[in-house]
């Protein structure tokens, strides 16, 4: 067995905590879902992980296109592009296959991974080509679209380190990190990184993406139920910033292992 294929064994038999307290799963209102990020997990893309956050799975691959598409041509620059899909056995009712092309909340969160993962890069350092992003639910649990950021920007990282090591492109093309999370209104208690559970009761849902300096690149926060306040606000944006510290943390191990 291959040492990538005993972590995902391992990885698989990491127990959630028992439920206690608060939240179902255990977690005080400040915990982060345990979090494993895999780098290098395929072989044919130029970079990949697989992430885990408590009982949501996403692989996420990235790969070159020597070419920008037409509307970017002569520019000079490059391009990221994303795409996201919950596969058929990533929840308990079956998630039918886009055959005939996304469906809108698919083109919203591609749109806020493509958003998010081109916020890492200097597209001016890369020539015209495109990197492919394409993160693919294995299981979801919540924060599937966070998760797909996290460890998509790990997938991107790798695929980057990877172009600069064969002296194709300039490690500054990667000018930052990226990472997000999930953080919400439950009842009257704020929280980080919602499972479905929480997130289907949540009177307000926020996903937060945070560069690893600490600045936003975007807040999308909705009131399912009850208007949200200042104090609520200032809380949830709180505890995004804590967790997204720690994922960064992660994020930089995965890296590293590869490096």
């Amino acid at each position: 067995m291959t040492a990538s294929r005993r972590q995902l064994l391992e990885l698989a038999l990491v127990a959630d905590p028992a439920p206690s307290g608060l939240r179902p799963s255990g977690r005080g209102p400040s915990e982060l879902r345990p979090v494993v990020i895999l780098g290098g997990w395929l072989r044919a893309p130029l970079g990949s992980a697989l992430i885990r956050q408590g009982s949501t799975w996403v692989v996420c691959t990235c790969l070159l296109e020597e070419r920008v598409p037409q509307w970017r041509r002569g520019s000079g620059r490059g391009w990221l592009s994303a795409t996201y899909a919950m596969l058929p056995g990533s929840s308990a009712e079956r998630t039918q296959r886009e055959r005939r092309g996304a469906g809108g909340r698919t083109h919203e969160i591609e749109r806020l991974v493509g958003r998010s993962l081109r916020g890492a890069l200097d597209l001016s350092l890369l020539p015209e080509w495109t990197l492919h992003v394409d993160c693919d639910v294995l299981q979801a649990d919540g924060g599937t679209r966070t998760a797909a950021i996290t460890g998509g920007w790990v997938a991107v990282a790798l695929a980057v380190h990877a172009l600069a090591a064969a002296g194709r492109v300039s490690r500054d093309v990667l000018a930052r990190q990226v990472a997000a999370v999930s953080v919400g209104v439950v009842g009257a208690a704020v929280l980080l990184d919602l499972d479905y559970q929480e997130d289907v009761g949540a009177g307000t849902d926020m996903n937060v993406v945070m560069t690893g300096d600490g600045c936003f690149l975007e807040a999308q926060a909705t009131a399912e139920g009850q208007p949200f306040t200042n104090g609520d606000l200032a809380g949830m944006l709180e505890l995004a910033a804590s967790g997204i510290a720690r994922l960064c943390a992660i994020q930089k191990e995965a890296v590293d292992a590869h490096a």
